[in-house]
């Protein structure tokens, strides 16, 4: 069984639907949570502790350990204070769950860029700052555990979410990022892309019949794997209503033009096989394409 006794973990967003379910379940699992929740409304307005709160009641009463915090994830002094807390209180922190977030929708004719950038600030630039605040801490200690919380409109796109499209995106290059340094200090880094009948989705137009089956609880399932002492790294882990598939970024062979070639019109001729699937390839590093390509050119010259 998958066990986190011993192990403190900071949960953002924690105050209802993803975040708290993680944080019940972490707890339940002998985790001391940090319950943090800033409190908001669902567009980011408004601020109250109750919530977070009301989930450390709910872990204390079933016998766990756990801690309210109202940071703002935007607001790198109040996070480093978060952590700070749960390094006096606990000593140590092993797994950070980046779940806070917010919307503001609308077609990108119709956004404001102060709306794009607040999207972007607190899904992608929060979970940076958590991440920083508690990377030196993992470091030390020689262990770490981060999930970063994309989503199907970040890898996929959805109309109408340009602002949060762009902030879960993002996350995949930060995973990457972190996944490369961290790797030596056995800190392993994750994407969880969920959905699931939250206050974030319960008005999108999903039937009510299909939104029965897309509870938090099966997306919690997947949570507590990618932060589990065998937890991969790197690894997006895409889930909805009992279903799990890992998404990865990928890319084709490709096509070599030569210098004489390098053409638009010759792209345009090539885009079938520049497009084909089947020759799809997967990359640890940015280096791999690279070298992909490199190594057509130098195959072309050495003719």
């Amino acid at each position: 069984m998958i066990r986190f006794d011993g192990r403190v973990a900071i949960v953002t967003g924690a105050g209802a639907g993803l975040g708290r379910s993680h944080a019940l379940a972490l707890a339940a699992r002998g985790a001391k949570i940090v319950v943090n929740d800033l409190g908001a409304m669902r567009d980011g307005t408004g601020a109250t502790l109750s919530a977070a709160e009301a989930v450390v009641k709910e872990i204390v009463d079933k016998g766990g350990a756990a801690i309210a915090d109202g940071a703002d994830v935007t607001k790198e002094a109040e996070v480093a204070a978060m952590a700070d807390a749960a390094m006096k209180k606990w000593g140590r922190i092993d797994i950070l769950v980046n779940n806070a977030g917010i919307l503001r929708d609308k077609t990108f004719a119709k956004m404001e860029m102060s709306d794009f950038r607040v999207v972007v600030d607190v899904h992608l630039v929060g979970t940076a700052i958590c991440a920083k605040a508690v990377w030196e801490i993992m470091r030390q200690q020689n262990y770490g555990r981060i999930v970063c919380t994309s989503s199907p409109s970040g890898l996929y796109g959805i109309f109408g979410q340009a602002n949060y499209g762009a902030a879960k995106a993002g996350m995949i290059g930060f995973m990457n990022a972190l996944h490369l340094e961290g790797g030596k200090y056995n800190i392993r880094v994750n994407i969880l892309s969920p959905s699931a009948r939250t206050r974030m989705t319960e008005d999108i137009g999903i039937p009510e019949n299909l939104l029965a089956m897309m509870t938090p609880e099966a997306i919690t399932a997947g949570l507590l794997y990618l932060v589990s002492d065998d937890a991969p790294s790197r690894a997006i882990l895409s889930c909805a209503a009992g279903g799990y598939a890992r998404a990865y970024v990928a890319e084709t062979e490709g096509v070599y033009l030569p210098p004489a070639e390098q053409t638009p019109e010759n792209i345009a001729a090539n885009w079938a096989t520049i497009s084909d699937q089947s020759t799809v390839r997967y990359y640890e590093t940015s280096a791999g394409p690279n070298m992909n390509f490199i190594a057509k050119a130098q195959a072309f010259a050495r003719k």
